[in-house]
Protein backbone atom coordinates (compact mmCIF):
# COMPACT_ATOMS: atom_id res chain seq x y z
CA UNK A 1 0.00 0.00 0.00
CA UNK A 2 2.85 2.09 0.44
CA UNK A 3 2.74 3.74 -3.30
CA UNK A 4 -1.41 4.32 -2.93
CA UNK A 5 -0.58 6.39 0.24
CA UNK A 6 2.72 7.90 -1.17
CA UNK A 7 0.48 9.30 -3.88
CA UNK A 8 -2.76 10.06 -1.59
CA UNK A 9 -0.29 12.06 0.39
CA UNK A 10 0.88 14.29 -2.68
CA UNK A 11 -2.49 14.40 -4.24
CA UNK A 12 -3.35 15.89 -0.61
CA UNK A 13 -0.60 18.25 -0.74
CA UNK A 14 -2.35 20.50 -3.52
CA UNK A 15 -4.62 23.19 -2.50
CA UNK A 16 -8.38 21.96 -2.76
CA UNK A 17 -8.29 24.55 -5.59
CA UNK A 18 -5.43 23.16 -7.40
CA UNK A 19 -6.64 19.90 -7.33
CA UNK A 20 -10.23 20.90 -8.65
CA UNK A 21 -8.26 22.73 -11.17
CA UNK A 22 -6.73 19.57 -12.08
CA UNK A 23 -9.37 17.30 -12.46
CA UNK A 24 -11.43 19.76 -14.72
CA UNK A 25 -8.65 20.42 -17.05
CA UNK A 26 -7.63 16.99 -16.73
CA UNK A 27 -10.83 15.48 -17.91
CA UNK A 28 -10.51 18.17 -21.03
CA UNK A 29 -7.19 16.88 -21.23
CA UNK A 30 -7.87 13.38 -21.25
CA UNK A 31 -11.21 13.88 -24.36
CA UNK A 32 -8.63 15.89 -26.45
CA UNK A 33 -5.93 13.35 -26.11
CA UNK A 34 -8.95 10.19 -26.58
CA UNK A 35 -10.09 12.53 -29.44
CA UNK A 36 -6.74 13.77 -31.15
CA UNK A 37 -5.52 9.79 -30.77
CA UNK A 38 -8.81 8.34 -32.60
CA UNK A 39 -8.58 10.95 -35.17
CA UNK A 40 -4.97 10.36 -36.01
CA UNK A 41 -5.98 6.79 -36.57
CA UNK A 42 -8.96 7.03 -38.62
CA UNK A 43 -7.88 10.16 -41.12
CA UNK A 44 -5.08 11.38 -43.00
CA UNK A 45 -2.98 13.90 -41.68
CA UNK A 46 -3.92 16.62 -43.43
CA UNK A 47 -7.69 15.85 -42.35
CA UNK A 48 -9.56 19.11 -41.01
CA UNK A 49 -10.47 17.15 -38.06
CA UNK A 50 -6.62 15.50 -37.30
CA UNK A 51 -5.60 19.33 -37.13
CA UNK A 52 -8.58 20.21 -35.13
CA UNK A 53 -8.13 17.82 -32.20
CA UNK A 54 -4.27 18.74 -32.34
CA UNK A 55 -4.51 22.19 -31.91
CA UNK A 56 -7.25 21.41 -29.32
CA UNK A 57 -4.88 19.52 -27.51
CA UNK A 58 -1.96 21.12 -27.84
CA UNK A 59 -3.48 24.51 -26.78
CA UNK A 60 -5.53 22.34 -23.24
CA UNK A 61 -2.04 21.19 -22.48
CA UNK A 62 -0.16 24.66 -23.03
CA UNK A 63 -2.92 26.01 -20.33
CA UNK A 64 -2.48 23.40 -17.97
CA UNK A 65 1.67 23.93 -17.99
CA UNK A 66 0.94 27.49 -17.94
CA UNK A 67 -1.30 27.67 -15.05
CA UNK A 68 0.46 24.72 -12.75
CA UNK A 69 4.00 24.67 -14.44
CA UNK A 70 4.05 20.94 -15.36
CA UNK A 71 2.21 18.45 -16.97
CA UNK A 72 2.76 14.77 -16.28
CA UNK A 73 0.13 12.40 -17.50
CA UNK A 74 0.36 8.74 -15.84
CA UNK A 75 -0.90 5.73 -15.97
CA UNK A 76 -0.45 3.78 -12.56
CA UNK A 77 -3.00 0.44 -12.65
CA UNK A 78 -5.87 1.15 -13.56
CA UNK A 79 -5.94 5.26 -12.24
CA UNK A 80 -4.83 8.07 -14.77
CA UNK A 81 -3.01 11.16 -12.86
CA UNK A 82 -2.45 14.14 -13.77
CA UNK A 83 0.42 16.23 -11.99
CA UNK A 84 -0.33 13.62 -8.98
CA UNK A 85 -3.96 14.17 -8.89
CA UNK A 86 -5.83 10.91 -9.82
CA UNK A 87 -8.60 11.96 -12.43
CA UNK A 88 -11.80 11.25 -11.93
CA UNK A 89 -13.71 8.14 -13.40
CA UNK A 90 -17.63 8.20 -14.54
CA UNK A 91 -20.09 7.22 -16.50
CA UNK A 92 -19.09 9.93 -19.34
CA UNK A 93 -15.29 9.19 -19.59
CA UNK A 94 -15.49 5.57 -18.72
CA UNK A 95 -14.56 4.75 -22.58
CA UNK A 96 -11.95 7.23 -22.56
CA UNK A 97 -9.93 6.00 -19.55
CA UNK A 98 -9.72 2.26 -21.13
CA UNK A 99 -8.51 3.07 -24.08
CA UNK A 100 -5.63 5.86 -23.15
CA UNK A 101 -4.81 3.06 -20.62
CA UNK A 102 -4.81 0.21 -22.99
CA UNK A 103 -3.03 2.33 -25.80
CA UNK A 104 -0.45 3.56 -23.60
CA UNK A 105 0.05 -0.06 -21.74
CA UNK A 106 0.75 -2.01 -25.05
CA UNK A 107 3.76 1.37 -26.30
CA UNK A 108 5.04 0.57 -22.73
CA UNK A 109 4.20 4.05 -22.01
CA UNK A 110 3.80 4.91 -18.07
CA UNK A 111 4.04 8.46 -18.35
CA UNK A 112 3.99 11.46 -20.48
CA UNK A 113 5.80 14.83 -19.68
CA UNK A 114 4.97 17.53 -21.64
CA UNK A 115 6.62 21.10 -21.57
CA UNK A 116 5.37 24.56 -22.62
CA UNK A 117 6.36 24.68 -26.34
CA UNK A 118 5.13 21.19 -27.16
CA UNK A 119 3.10 21.78 -30.71
CA UNK A 120 0.51 20.44 -32.92
CA UNK A 121 3.12 18.77 -34.68
CA UNK A 122 4.97 17.28 -31.53
CA UNK A 123 1.29 15.91 -30.43
CA UNK A 124 1.15 14.39 -33.96
CA UNK A 125 4.35 12.53 -33.86
CA UNK A 126 3.71 11.06 -30.79
CA UNK A 127 0.19 10.16 -31.79
CA UNK A 128 1.02 8.46 -34.76
CA UNK A 129 3.70 6.20 -32.84
CA UNK A 130 1.18 5.18 -30.00
CA UNK A 131 -1.00 4.35 -33.17
CA UNK A 132 1.40 2.10 -34.60
CA UNK A 133 1.10 -1.42 -34.53
CA UNK A 134 4.15 -3.42 -33.64
CA UNK A 135 4.90 -6.90 -32.73
CA UNK A 136 7.55 -6.45 -29.91
CA UNK A 137 7.36 -6.33 -25.98
CA UNK A 138 6.17 -2.93 -24.73
CA UNK A 139 9.57 -1.99 -23.13
CA UNK A 140 11.05 -2.39 -26.52
CA UNK A 141 8.37 -0.36 -27.79
CA UNK A 142 8.98 2.35 -25.45
CA UNK A 143 12.55 2.47 -26.57
CA UNK A 144 11.74 3.05 -30.32
CA UNK A 145 9.07 5.50 -29.58
CA UNK A 146 11.81 7.83 -27.21
CA UNK A 147 14.35 7.40 -30.06
CA UNK A 148 11.63 8.29 -32.57
CA UNK A 149 10.61 11.50 -30.68
CA UNK A 150 14.44 12.23 -30.51
CA UNK A 151 15.52 11.93 -34.50
CA UNK A 152 12.41 14.33 -35.53
CA UNK A 153 12.84 16.47 -32.76
CA UNK A 154 10.75 16.81 -30.47
CA UNK A 155 12.00 17.59 -27.14
CA UNK A 156 8.88 19.34 -25.38
CA UNK A 157 7.33 15.52 -24.98
CA UNK A 158 8.73 12.79 -23.33
CA UNK A 159 7.62 9.52 -22.49
CA UNK A 160 8.64 7.19 -19.68
CA UNK A 161 8.16 3.29 -18.54
CA UNK A 162 5.80 2.62 -15.58
CA UNK A 163 7.47 3.35 -12.32
CA UNK A 164 8.04 0.75 -10.51
CA UNK A 165 6.04 1.73 -7.60
CA UNK A 166 2.97 2.04 -10.47
CA UNK A 167 3.53 -1.34 -10.60
CA UNK A 168 1.90 -2.49 -7.44
CA UNK A 169 -1.40 -0.86 -8.02
CA UNK A 170 -2.87 -3.78 -10.38
CA UNK A 171 -1.88 -6.00 -7.01
CA UNK A 172 -2.90 -3.61 -4.46
CA UNK A 173 -6.77 -3.52 -6.63
CA UNK A 174 -6.92 -7.18 -5.91
CA UNK A 175 -6.43 -7.01 -2.25
CA UNK A 176 -8.38 -4.11 -1.63
CA UNK A 177 -11.11 -5.85 -3.76
CA UNK A 178 -10.93 -9.17 -2.09
CA UNK A 179 -10.95 -7.39 1.57
CA UNK A 180 -14.03 -5.97 0.92
CA UNK A 181 -15.69 -8.74 -0.80
CA UNK A 182 -14.73 -11.04 2.12
CA UNK A 183 -15.95 -8.62 4.53
CA UNK A 184 -19.44 -8.12 2.73
CA UNK A 185 -20.10 -12.36 2.40
CA UNK A 186 -19.32 -12.26 6.90
CA UNK A 187 -21.19 -9.83 7.20
CA UNK A 188 -24.10 -10.87 4.99
CA UNK A 189 -23.86 -14.16 6.40
CA UNK A 190 -24.61 -12.64 10.19
CA UNK A 191 -27.65 -10.47 9.50
CA UNK A 192 -28.92 -13.96 7.12
CA UNK A 193 -28.18 -16.10 10.71
CA UNK A 194 -29.31 -12.96 13.03
CA UNK A 195 -33.06 -13.44 11.13
CA UNK A 196 -33.17 -17.05 11.09
CA UNK A 197 -32.33 -17.44 14.51
CA UNK A 198 -35.39 -14.29 15.52
CA UNK A 199 -32.32 -11.75 16.65
CA UNK A 200 -32.06 -8.11 15.20
CA UNK A 201 -29.20 -7.87 13.09
CA UNK A 202 -26.93 -4.62 13.04
CA UNK A 203 -27.95 -1.90 10.00
CA UNK A 204 -24.86 -0.09 10.53
CA UNK A 205 -22.79 -3.24 9.69
CA UNK A 206 -24.71 -3.70 6.34
CA UNK A 207 -24.56 -0.06 5.64
CA UNK A 208 -21.06 -0.11 6.16
CA UNK A 209 -20.33 -2.86 3.62
CA UNK A 210 -22.69 -1.55 1.13
CA UNK A 211 -20.49 2.11 1.58
CA UNK A 212 -17.37 -0.18 0.89
CA UNK A 213 -18.74 -1.97 -2.27
CA UNK A 214 -20.03 1.49 -3.51
CA UNK A 215 -16.54 3.16 -2.78
CA UNK A 216 -14.66 0.42 -4.17
CA UNK A 217 -16.97 0.44 -7.19
CA UNK A 218 -16.12 4.05 -7.79
CA UNK A 219 -12.98 3.96 -7.87
CA UNK A 220 -11.52 0.21 -9.33
CA UNK A 221 -14.91 -1.85 -10.32
CA UNK A 222 -12.83 -4.22 -12.37
CA UNK A 223 -11.20 -6.29 -9.94
CA UNK A 224 -14.48 -5.97 -7.65
CA UNK A 225 -16.56 -7.60 -10.65
CA UNK A 226 -13.86 -10.71 -10.74
CA UNK A 227 -14.44 -11.61 -7.53
CA UNK A 228 -17.71 -12.70 -8.63
CA UNK A 229 -17.37 -14.74 -10.84
CA UNK A 230 -15.78 -17.00 -7.85
CA UNK A 231 -18.86 -18.91 -6.84
CA UNK A 232 -18.81 -20.59 -3.30
CA UNK A 233 -21.09 -23.33 -3.79
CA UNK A 234 -21.66 -23.89 0.11
CA UNK A 235 -22.12 -20.14 0.92
CA UNK A 236 -24.42 -19.89 -2.02
CA UNK A 237 -27.10 -17.46 0.16
CA UNK A 238 -24.22 -15.10 1.17
CA UNK A 239 -22.09 -14.72 -1.88
CA UNK A 240 -25.21 -14.43 -3.99
CA UNK A 241 -26.74 -11.43 -2.21
CA UNK A 242 -22.88 -9.30 -2.25
CA UNK A 243 -22.75 -10.23 -6.06
CA UNK A 244 -26.22 -8.72 -6.72
CA UNK A 245 -25.32 -5.68 -4.65
CA UNK A 246 -21.87 -5.38 -6.72
CA UNK A 247 -23.19 -5.95 -10.27
CA UNK A 248 -26.01 -4.02 -8.79
CA UNK A 249 -24.39 -0.86 -8.09
CA UNK A 250 -22.01 -1.17 -11.01
CA UNK A 251 -24.51 -1.21 -13.38
CA UNK A 252 -26.36 2.00 -11.50
CA UNK A 253 -23.31 3.55 -12.06
CA UNK A 254 -23.02 2.94 -15.55
CA UNK A 255 -26.59 4.38 -15.41
CA UNK A 256 -25.78 7.73 -14.27
CA UNK A 257 -27.20 6.86 -10.54
CA UNK A 258 -25.64 9.21 -7.88
CA UNK A 259 -23.70 8.10 -5.34
CA UNK A 260 -26.27 8.51 -2.86
CA UNK A 261 -28.60 7.01 -5.29
CA UNK A 262 -25.95 3.79 -5.57
CA UNK A 263 -25.81 3.22 -1.61
CA UNK A 264 -29.17 3.25 -1.56
CA UNK A 265 -29.72 0.43 -4.60
CA UNK A 266 -26.83 -1.06 -2.93
CA UNK A 267 -28.73 -1.32 0.21
CA UNK A 268 -31.64 -2.75 -1.72
CA UNK A 269 -29.64 -5.23 -3.53
CA UNK A 270 -27.44 -6.47 -0.49
CA UNK A 271 -31.09 -7.23 1.79
CA UNK A 272 -33.19 -7.87 -1.82
CA UNK A 273 -33.41 -11.90 -0.29
CA UNK A 274 -33.31 -10.91 3.10
CA UNK A 275 -37.17 -12.86 3.12
CA UNK A 276 -35.46 -16.92 2.43
CA UNK A 277 -33.72 -16.62 6.35
CA UNK A 278 -37.61 -17.18 7.10
CA UNK A 279 -38.01 -19.99 4.31
CA UNK A 280 -37.47 -23.61 5.73
CA UNK A 281 -34.38 -24.65 4.86
CA UNK A 282 -35.07 -28.04 3.82
CA UNK A 283 -37.72 -26.25 0.42
CA UNK A 284 -34.63 -23.73 0.06
CA UNK A 285 -32.01 -26.92 -0.02
CA UNK A 286 -34.33 -29.50 -2.15
CA UNK A 287 -32.51 -30.95 -5.03
CA UNK A 288 -36.16 -32.77 -6.26
CA UNK A 289 -39.22 -31.19 -7.66
CA UNK A 290 -40.98 -28.82 -5.27
CA UNK A 291 -44.20 -29.74 -3.71
CA UNK A 292 -46.75 -26.84 -4.41
CA UNK A 293 -46.66 -26.18 -1.10
CA UNK A 294 -42.66 -26.11 -0.69
CA UNK A 295 -42.92 -23.96 -4.03
CA UNK A 296 -45.72 -21.00 -2.02
CA UNK A 297 -43.15 -21.43 0.92
CA UNK A 298 -40.41 -19.79 -1.59
CA UNK A 299 -42.40 -17.78 -3.19
CA UNK A 300 -43.60 -16.22 0.01
CA UNK A 301 -40.13 -14.61 0.32
CA UNK A 302 -40.76 -11.03 -1.47
CA UNK A 303 -43.21 -10.23 1.30
CA UNK A 304 -41.61 -12.12 3.97
CA UNK A 305 -39.02 -10.18 3.26
CA UNK A 306 -40.80 -6.74 3.43
CA UNK A 307 -42.15 -7.76 6.79
CA UNK A 308 -38.54 -8.35 7.70
CA UNK A 309 -37.11 -4.76 6.73
CA UNK A 310 -40.08 -3.40 8.03
CA UNK A 311 -39.35 -4.52 11.39
CA UNK A 312 -35.61 -2.85 11.30
CA UNK A 313 -37.23 0.06 10.94
CA UNK A 314 -36.62 2.15 14.32
CA UNK A 315 -33.24 -0.37 15.21
CA UNK A 316 -30.34 2.08 14.92
CA UNK A 317 -31.06 3.48 11.47
CA UNK A 318 -33.36 2.92 9.60
CA UNK A 319 -34.26 0.97 6.22
CA UNK A 320 -35.26 2.77 3.05
CA UNK A 321 -38.41 2.14 1.46
CA UNK A 322 -36.94 1.21 -1.58
CA UNK A 323 -35.31 -1.43 -0.40
CA UNK A 324 -38.96 -2.66 0.84
CA UNK A 325 -40.18 -2.38 -2.69
CA UNK A 326 -36.70 -3.73 -4.41
CA UNK A 327 -37.42 -6.91 -1.93
CA UNK A 328 -40.68 -7.34 -2.91
CA UNK A 329 -41.17 -6.56 -6.79
CA UNK A 330 -37.65 -8.35 -7.78
CA UNK A 331 -39.52 -11.39 -9.14
CA UNK A 332 -42.18 -9.56 -10.67
CA UNK A 333 -41.09 -9.13 -14.39
CA UNK A 334 -42.06 -5.85 -16.26
CA UNK A 335 -45.60 -7.70 -17.58
CA UNK A 336 -46.26 -8.05 -13.85
CA UNK A 337 -46.58 -12.21 -14.70
CA UNK A 338 -44.32 -13.21 -12.25
CA UNK A 339 -44.41 -13.30 -8.43
CA UNK A 340 -46.33 -12.13 -6.02
CA UNK A 341 -49.28 -10.89 -7.98
CA UNK A 342 -49.88 -7.62 -7.99
CA UNK A 343 -53.56 -6.64 -6.85
CA UNK A 344 -53.81 -3.67 -8.72
CA UNK A 345 -51.71 -2.19 -11.75
CA UNK A 346 -48.24 -0.70 -11.01
CA UNK A 347 -44.55 -0.24 -12.61
CA UNK A 348 -41.79 -1.82 -11.37
CA UNK A 349 -39.50 0.72 -9.73
CA UNK A 350 -35.69 1.75 -11.39
CA UNK A 351 -34.34 -0.03 -8.77
CA UNK A 352 -36.54 -3.04 -8.79
CA UNK A 353 -35.24 -3.47 -12.25
CA UNK A 354 -32.14 -3.16 -11.91
CA UNK A 355 -31.59 -6.07 -9.14
CA UNK A 356 -34.22 -7.84 -11.16
CA UNK A 357 -31.85 -8.46 -14.32
CA UNK A 358 -28.86 -8.93 -11.86
CA UNK A 359 -30.21 -11.22 -9.71
CA UNK A 360 -31.05 -13.79 -12.53
CA UNK A 361 -28.17 -13.33 -13.67
CA UNK A 362 -26.03 -14.65 -10.66
CA UNK A 363 -28.31 -17.04 -10.07
CA UNK A 364 -28.56 -18.57 -13.42
CA UNK A 365 -24.34 -18.99 -13.59
CA UNK A 366 -24.09 -20.18 -10.44
CA UNK A 367 -24.16 -24.30 -9.18
CA UNK A 368 -26.71 -24.79 -6.32
CA UNK A 369 -27.87 -27.89 -4.75
CA UNK A 370 -30.79 -28.03 -7.58
CA UNK A 371 -29.01 -26.68 -10.34
CA UNK A 372 -25.51 -28.71 -10.45
CA UNK A 373 -25.13 -27.37 -13.90
CA UNK A 374 -25.24 -23.68 -14.36
CA UNK A 375 -25.62 -22.15 -17.13
CA UNK A 376 -22.46 -20.24 -19.23
CA UNK A 377 -22.45 -16.30 -18.47
CA UNK A 378 -22.78 -15.84 -22.19
CA UNK A 379 -25.57 -17.91 -22.82
CA UNK A 380 -27.00 -16.26 -19.83
CA UNK A 381 -27.00 -13.02 -21.25
CA UNK A 382 -28.04 -13.97 -24.24
CA UNK A 383 -31.55 -15.70 -23.07
CA UNK A 384 -31.74 -11.94 -21.19
CA UNK A 385 -31.47 -10.31 -24.25
CA UNK A 386 -33.47 -12.63 -26.56
CA UNK A 387 -36.12 -13.90 -24.26
CA UNK A 388 -38.92 -11.13 -23.33
CA UNK A 389 -40.36 -14.06 -21.65
CA UNK A 390 -37.97 -13.37 -19.17
CA UNK A 391 -39.60 -10.03 -18.54
CA UNK A 392 -36.86 -8.11 -18.05
CA UNK A 393 -36.52 -4.49 -18.88
CA UNK A 394 -34.44 -4.37 -22.09
CA UNK A 395 -32.76 -0.98 -21.74
CA UNK A 396 -31.15 -2.66 -18.07
CA UNK A 397 -30.25 -5.49 -19.98
CA UNK A 398 -28.20 -3.84 -22.87
CA UNK A 399 -27.00 -1.86 -20.36
CA UNK A 400 -25.77 -4.52 -18.45
CA UNK A 401 -24.46 -6.03 -21.42
CA UNK A 402 -22.46 -3.41 -21.71
CA UNK A 403 -20.77 -3.49 -18.51
CA UNK A 404 -19.57 -7.20 -18.43
CA UNK A 405 -19.20 -7.53 -22.18
CA UNK A 406 -20.59 -10.26 -24.67
CA UNK A 407 -18.15 -12.65 -22.50
CA UNK A 408 -18.64 -11.90 -18.70
CA UNK A 409 -15.46 -12.51 -16.37
CA UNK A 410 -14.80 -15.37 -15.37
CA UNK A 411 -16.03 -17.35 -18.89
CA UNK A 412 -13.87 -19.47 -20.50
CA UNK A 413 -13.03 -19.46 -24.15
CA UNK A 414 -11.46 -21.38 -26.31
CA UNK A 415 -9.87 -19.06 -28.81
CA UNK A 416 -9.81 -20.19 -33.18
CA UNK A 417 -5.71 -20.79 -32.14
CA UNK A 418 -6.84 -23.38 -30.14
CA UNK A 419 -5.97 -21.79 -26.91
CA UNK A 420 -7.93 -22.34 -23.81
CA UNK A 421 -8.20 -18.50 -22.32
CA UNK A 422 -10.33 -16.82 -18.64
CA UNK A 423 -11.63 -13.79 -19.48
CA UNK A 424 -10.49 -11.16 -16.79
CA UNK A 425 -12.11 -7.65 -18.04
CA UNK A 426 -14.66 -6.81 -20.48
CA UNK A 427 -13.02 -4.57 -22.85
CA UNK A 428 -13.37 -0.64 -21.96
CA UNK A 429 -14.01 -0.09 -25.70
CA UNK A 430 -17.39 0.27 -26.72
CA UNK A 431 -17.10 -0.94 -30.17
CA UNK A 432 -14.65 -3.84 -28.85
CA UNK A 433 -17.37 -5.95 -26.32
CA UNK A 434 -16.70 -9.06 -28.91
CA UNK A 435 -12.96 -8.77 -27.98
CA UNK A 436 -12.49 -9.07 -23.61
CA UNK A 437 -9.20 -9.15 -22.10
CA UNK A 438 -8.01 -12.64 -21.13
CA UNK A 439 -5.58 -15.10 -19.16
CA UNK A 440 -4.33 -17.89 -21.79
CA UNK A 441 -4.56 -20.92 -19.59
CA UNK A 442 -3.30 -23.28 -21.84
CA UNK A 443 -1.68 -23.64 -25.11
CA UNK A 444 -2.37 -25.14 -28.67
CA UNK A 445 -1.56 -28.33 -27.90
CA UNK A 446 -3.20 -28.51 -24.39
CA UNK A 447 0.08 -27.71 -22.31
CA UNK A 448 -1.11 -25.71 -18.96
CA UNK A 449 0.45 -22.09 -19.03
CA UNK A 450 1.95 -20.85 -15.63
CA UNK A 451 2.18 -18.06 -15.12
CA UNK A 452 -1.07 -17.62 -17.36
CA UNK A 453 -0.27 -14.38 -20.15
CA UNK A 454 -2.73 -11.63 -20.49
CA UNK A 455 -3.86 -10.99 -23.62
CA UNK A 456 -5.97 -7.67 -25.02
CA UNK A 457 -7.94 -9.34 -28.18
CA UNK A 458 -9.51 -6.56 -29.61
CA UNK A 459 -5.00 -5.78 -30.32
CA UNK A 460 -4.22 -5.74 -33.79
CA UNK A 461 -0.71 -7.14 -35.53
CA UNK A 462 1.22 -4.96 -37.84
CA UNK A 463 -1.31 -6.03 -40.89
CA UNK A 464 -4.24 -4.48 -38.87
CA UNK A 465 -5.25 -8.37 -38.07
CA UNK A 466 -6.59 -9.72 -34.91
CA UNK A 467 -3.98 -12.81 -33.62
CA UNK A 468 -6.90 -14.61 -31.50
CA UNK A 469 -10.25 -14.66 -31.93
CA UNK A 470 -12.98 -16.15 -30.17
CA UNK A 471 -14.80 -19.14 -31.50
CA UNK A 472 -16.53 -20.30 -28.74
CA UNK A 473 -17.29 -20.59 -24.62
CA UNK A 474 -16.68 -23.79 -22.79
CA UNK A 475 -17.51 -25.35 -19.42
CA UNK A 476 -14.07 -24.78 -17.10
CA UNK A 477 -14.85 -28.48 -15.29
CA UNK A 478 -14.56 -30.23 -18.93
CA UNK A 479 -11.25 -29.15 -19.04
CA UNK A 480 -10.11 -29.61 -15.30
CA UNK A 481 -10.08 -25.64 -14.91
CA UNK A 482 -10.40 -23.68 -11.60
CA UNK A 483 -11.42 -20.18 -12.72
CA UNK A 484 -11.22 -18.82 -9.28
CA UNK A 485 -7.08 -19.97 -9.92
CA UNK A 486 -6.88 -17.07 -12.47
CA UNK A 487 -9.40 -13.96 -10.85
CA UNK A 488 -8.07 -13.89 -7.32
Amino acid sequence: MASALRIEQRDQSHDPAAVAYLRKRGRDFIISFYGALRAVRLYPVEHTAVQKTLAELAQVSREIVERERELEFRMAGEFLFLNATRLRLDLTNYATFGYLLRTCRSAGVGAVKVHSGASARDWLVLLSLLDSQAAVDPSERLHEIADHLARTSVSEIEVFAPAEDDKDYSEEAKQAANRTYNRSVAVTREVINSVRMGRTPSIRKIKRVVQGIVDQILNEETSLIGLTAIRDYDEYTFTHSVNVCIFAVALGRRLGLTKTQLFDLGLSALMHDVGKSRVPLDSLQKTDQLSEEEWRQIAAHPWLGVLTLFQLRGQQEDVSYRAMTVAYEHHMRTDLSGYPRAVRPRSMSMMSKIVAVVDGYDAATTRRVYQTTPYTPAAVLQEMRDNPRRGMDQIVVKAFINLLGIYPVGTLVVLDTFELAIVISANPRPDSLSRPLVKIVSDAHGNTLHPAPEVDLAQQDGNGDYPRTIIKTADPDRYGIRVSDYLV
